[in-house]
């Protein structure tokens, strides 16, 4: 039997505390696949999900890929903005394959999971006061120094998508 868990995050952007959550499910915690869920994929340019949900799948790939991680591994999925809820649960493992678990830091999602009847995995911190997506994009709006919080494939590919620009741009205000 497959072990199977889920990591279901916005990751925005996929940044090294997230490297190191897949890393420490795949290797500490033995399962043989991650299912990596993209929530809020309906949102993008706005300051909390700058990124589309294609522009963070590519990110995410790339960066496992840069690691050294084997993608046959990796399943990844997306998910539109929805409301969380026990029946947002079952409607999240409705889209993805079968999993003993789910591998998450944020309390609400952890509740409603576990309320469905699935395990909850609480990853190590990894560094929590830098290695957040919020931080991250207040120094990229800010001018700040980010680029060693995230893999090299995602500074490259906010580079190449202009990402900066586009997070100055809607984090400014009138």
């Amino acid at each position: 039997m497959v072990r199977r868990t889920l990591f279901f995050g916005r990751f925005q952007p996929f940044h090294l505390g997230h490297l190191m959550v897949v890393k420490w499910a795949l290797e500490e915690r033995k399962y043989d696949e991650i299912v990596i869920m993209v929530g809020m994929a309906s949102e993008s340019h706005t300051p909390r999900n700058p990124f589309t949900a294609g522009e963070r799948i590519w990110m995410i790939r790339e960066a496992l890929r840069e690691a050294g991680i084997d993608l046959s591994r990796i399943i990844t999925a997306t998910l539109p903005t929805m409301e969380v809820h026990v029946g947002a649960a079952h409607y999240v493992l409705t889209h993805v394959p079968p999993v003993e678990s789910i591998i998450t830091r944020n309390p609400v999602i952890a509740r409603v999971f576990r309320e469905a009847g699935i395990k909850v995995e609480k990853p190590p911190a990894f560094n929590r006061n830098e290695l957040r997506g919020e931080h991250i994009r207040r120094l990229i709006a800010a001018g700040g120094a980010w680029e060693h919080l995230v893999p090299p494939a995602v500074v490259r590919i906010i580079r190449e998508i202009d990402g900066v620009a586009r997070i100055r741009e809607i984090t400014t205000e009138d």
